[in-house]
C-alpha cells in the first residue's frame, strides 16, 4: 500500500489554498503528518490567552508572585495543548473505499476508511464533507463513515474536500487537516415524473406499455384526444401544468419487448429526453420486460438485468 509523501517546495508549502481545500488530489491513502495536519486557537483558546495576560498584568502592576506563577503555569498548559492538539491527529491513515451510483437530485454517499495504528486513543475526532461527523477511535482500530453530498446534473459529482479535526483534549486549539481525493460518483439522469406510455414499436404494432394481468390494467399515457373518457384523465399532470393526458388500460395485452430510442423521447431539450429515456429504463426493468436502448452513436440490443440496466443509465448519465 502506497502513502502519499511526496514532497512540496516551499512556494506550494505557503499556499493558502493548502490551509482551506488541501493538495493536490490523489488515489493513495493518506498519512496525516506535520505538513498536512495545521492548528489555530478556537474561540475558547483566544479567551484563555486573554486571560493569561490579564494575569501577568495584575502580577506586573501589583509585583504579586502567585499571579506570576499563576499567569505562568496557565501559559505553560497552554503551549503544551498544542502538542497533544497535534497527536490527536498524527499518525492517522485516511483512504477513500467504493461509490455508489445516484440519481440526480439525491445524495451521492463517499465511504471513507481511517486507519489508527498507535497505542493512543482518538478522541473527538470529526469528519466533514457537506455535514459533519464524530466519532472516537480505540488503540490499532479502523473506522468506516460514509459522507453524503447533494448532486445537482447528471455526470461525474466530485466528492471535494474532505477535512479531518479534532478539539482535544481542552478545546483550546481546533487541529485540521483538508484531504483531496479523486472520489466521484456517477450521478443518472432524475427520472421524469410524469408516466408516459412506452414508444411504439414495429415489433410490437400496438401501443407499448407495462404488461399485467386482468381487464383493467394500466400500462401508460397518452395525450388526451377528443373522445376519450373523462374518468380517464390524468389529473395529477393536468394539475401540475405539464398537459393533458388520459390513462390508457388494457386487457390480456402482453408485452414481450420494447425498444426505447432517443428519437422517441419526449422533451424540448436534451436533458427532458434523457429523463424520460431514464424513467423508461426504469419501469420496464422493475416491470420485467426485455427492452432495446438506443442513444446517438450508442445501441444495445434488447435485454433486461441488472448489468444491462446499468449499461443504459451509465450511457444516459456520460450522454
Amino acid at each position: 500500500m502506497g502513502y502519499s509523501v511526496s514532497g512540496l517546495n516551499l512556494k506550494e508549502r505557503f499556499r493558502l489554498s493548502r490551509f482551506v481545500s488541501g493538495e493536490k488530489a490523489v488515489d493513495a491513502p493518506v498519512v496525516l503528518n506535520h505538513r498536512r495536519i495545521f492548528i489555530l486557537p478556537t474561540q475558547r483558546g483566544l479567551g484563555f490567552v486573554l486571560l493569561i495576560t490579564v494575569l501577568l498584568l495584575i502580577a506586573f502592576v501589583y509585583n504579586n508572585n502567585l499571579a506570576y506563577l499563576l499567569g505562568f503555569l496557565l501559559a505553560s498548559i497552554f503551549f503544551v495543548t498544542i502538542l497533544h492538539s497535534y497527536k490527536a491527529l498524527a499518525g492517522l491513515v485516511v483512504q477513500t473505499c467504493r461509490t455508489k451510483a445516484v440519481f440526480a437530485g439525491e445524495a451521492a454517499g463517499f465511504e471513507i476508511r481511517i486507519d489508527n495504528p498507535a497505542d493512543v486513543e482518538r478522541r473527538q475526532l470529526q469528519l466533514t464533507l457537506q455535514d459533519a461527523q464524530s466519532l472516537a477511535m480505540a488503540p490499532h482500530s479502523t473506522a468506516h463513515v460514509t459522507l453524503y453530498s447533494i448532486t445537482q446534473t447528471r455526470g461525474w459529482h466530485r466528492a471535494g474536500t474532505v477535512t479531518l479535526s479534532s478539539t482535544y483534549p481542552l478545546g483550546l486549539f481546533r487541529a485540521w487537516s483538508p484531504i483531496r481525493f479523486e472520489l466521484k460518483a456517477l450521478v443518472y439522469p432524475k427520472p421524469a415524473p410524469l408516466e408516459t406510455a412506452f414508444p411504439k414499436t414495429s415489433s410490437a404494432q400496438t401501443q407499448q406499455g407495462f404488461s399485467r394481468k386482468g381487464a383493467d390494467d394500466f400500462y401508460g399515457l397518452q395525450e388526451y384526444q377528443s373522445g376519450d373518457s373523462i374518468k380517464h384523465i390524468h389529473w395529477k399532470a393536468f394539475a401540475k401544468g405539464l398537459g393533458v393526458f388520459s390513462k390508457q388500460y388494457g386487457g390480456e395485452q402482453s408485452l414481450e419487448e420494447v425498444w426505447l430510442d432517443y428519437e422517441h423521447a419526449p422533451g424540448h431539450n436534451i436533458e427532458q429526453r434523457l429523463s424520460q429515456l431514464c424513467r423508461w429504463v426504469v419501469d420496464a426493468e422493475q416491470a420485467g420486460i426485455r427492452y432495446g436502448f438506443a442513444l446517438p452513436g450508442l445501441k444495445l440490443p434488447p435485454d433486461n438485468g441488472l448489468a444491462h440496466y446499468r449499461k443504459c443509465l451509465e450511457a444516459l448519465a456520460l450522454f
